[in-house]
């Protein structure tokens, strides 16, 4: 069993998201979902967007303080917005297991960054090829892939252009993908036990 905390999306900690979250528990992990906007479930990814910017940094201390009492080695993984707060916690707080990263990606060099990749850190990123949102991280996603090194890092690509395409509660669900996503997810915690 791996201990995984599961960041949301700019939609919110959608009924999506907490059934990608049973399917890794189905797959015998314990995983934790916090909910950073408070119950709040923008009806749009701009109107997430301009949530997140109303909230600023309290979405960094509300992710610090969901994480703050639980054990160190966790997996760190997050959907688009949601990605960010956990490629953070994967990079800067000790113990990291792995971090798995969904349709976004943070570069680990120049202004973005959070600082290098930590040396040892197995790490998978998995977005739509179509995805005009992905499609700027994608070559963040490459560097980080790069960096970590094959026998750390796989990067996954997805037929499609729709962004959330893990969602089940939104239109933009794509199951055959969505499977395919969770499938590899829960072989990758497998294997960071």
């Amino acid at each position: 069993m791996t201990e995984v905390v599961l960041f949301h999306h700019a939609r919110g900690c959608t009924e999506g998201v907490r059934a990608f979250a049973d399917g890794l528990r189905a797959a015998g992990h314990t995983v934790h979902v916090p909910d950073l906007f408070d119950g709040v479930l923008p009806d749009s990814v701009e109107a997430g967007l301009a949530l997140l910017r109303e909230l600023g940094d309290e979405v960094d201390r509300r992710a610090d303080r969901a994480v703050a009492d639980l054990p160190a080695e966790l997996v760190y993984a997050g959907f688009s917005a949601g990605e960010a707060v956990a490629q953070r916690l994967a990079q800067t707080r000790p113990g990291a297991r792995g971090a798995l990263l969904y349709e976004s990606c943070i570069p680990v060099t120049g202004e973005w960054a959070f600082g290098p990749w930590p040396d040892g850190l197995p790490v998978q990123i998995h977005g739509a090829d179509g995805d005009e949102f992905f499609a700027e991280d994608l070559p963040a996603a490459r560097e980080l892939a790069e960096t970590a090194g094959p026998d750390l890092a796989e990067l996954f690509l997805y037929p499609g252009g729709a962004h959330l395409f893990t969602d089940s509660s939104l239109p933009t669900y794509d199951a055959a993908a969505a499977a395919l996503v969770l499938e590899r997810s829960a072989a990758f915690l497998a294997r960071v036990r």
